[in-house]
C-alpha cells in the first residue's frame, strides 16, 4: 500500500491504522501541496477532488479516509479494531466514526477554510463562529460520553478513537478545547500516548 501524505491532514488517520495493524505501507508525502499541484492534471488522475489523503493498493486507487481506514481493516485484518457485525457496539462503533467526520470535523473545516485557506478577503467571521459554536456542541457530547468511558466503544480501543482522535487535535489546534473538557482532553492525552498515532502526527 501507498498513501500520498500532507502533514496534518486526515492521511494521519490511515498511517495511524495501519501503525497499530503493522501493516505495510510506504508514505508518498507531498512536499508542496499548494494550488497549482490541487489542480495539476496527473494529481486530479489520482484524486479527482485534489483532496488527500489517496490510498493505492495493487490496481486500486481510493480517497476519503473513513472509507480508507474501512477497507484497510476489511482487507488487512481488524486486530481487534472493530466489533462483531450487528452487535450493539457495532452499531455504536460506526455511529462515532461517522460523528468524527461527518458531524464534528466538518465545522472544523468551515473554521479552517475562513481562517486559513481561503485569501483574508474572502473570509467571513460569521462562518469562523458558527463552526465554533457547532464545534462546541459536538466536543461536549464527546466529553459527556467519556465521563465513565476511557474509550469510545466497549471501553476499548478501536479504529473509532482513530477516527475521532485525529478530529480531536483539529479542535485542540482550532482552540474549541478548553479546560471544562477535561475528559475529552484526557482521552486525547491518553490516545497521544500510542505510538502509532505520534509516529503519524509526526510522518
Amino acid at each position: 500500500m501507498k498513501i500520498y501524505h500532507v502533514k496534518g491532514t486526515r492521511s494521519v488517520r490511515v498511517i495511524w491504522l495501519c501503525e497499530e495493524l503493522e501493516a505495510p505501507l510506504t508514505v508518498e508525502t507531498i512536499p508542496r501541496f499548494d494550488a497549482e499541484f490541487k489542480a495539476s492534471v496527473d494529481w486530479r488522475k489520482i484524486s479527482p477532488t485534489g483532496k488527500v489523503p489517496v490510498l493505492q493498493d495493487r490496481d486500486l486507487t481510493i480517497y476519503e479516509s473513513g472509507a480508507i481506514v474501512n477497507y484497510v481493516l476489511e482487507r488487512y485484518g481488524p486486530g481487534g479494531l472493530i466489533f462483531e457485525a450487528g452487535s450493539d457496539d457495532a452499531a455504536m462503533y460506526h455511529q462515532w466514526c461517522w460523528f468524527a467526520e461527518a458531524t464534528f470535523a466538518r465545522p472544523l473545516g468551515d473554521m479552517s477554510h475562513h481562517t486559513r485557506i481561503k485569501p483574508p478577503e474572502e473570509r467571513i467571521p460569521a462562518v469562523v463562529e458558527d463552526g465554533r459554536q457547532r464545534a462546541l456542541l459536538c466536543l461536549e457530547a464527546v466529553d459527556k460520553h467519556l465521563e465513565n468511558n476511557d474509550y469510545l466503544v466497549g471501553n476499548r480501543f478501536s479504529a473509532a478513537d482513530i477516527m475521532m482522535g485525529y478530529t480531536l487535535v483539529l479542535a485542540k489546534n482550532f482552540g474549541v478545547m478548553q479546560d471544562q473538557h477535561s475528559n475529552a482532553s484526557e482521552y486525547l492525552d491518553l490516545l497521544l500516548t500510542r505510538p502509532g498515532f505520534q509516529k503519524a502526527l509526526a510522518a
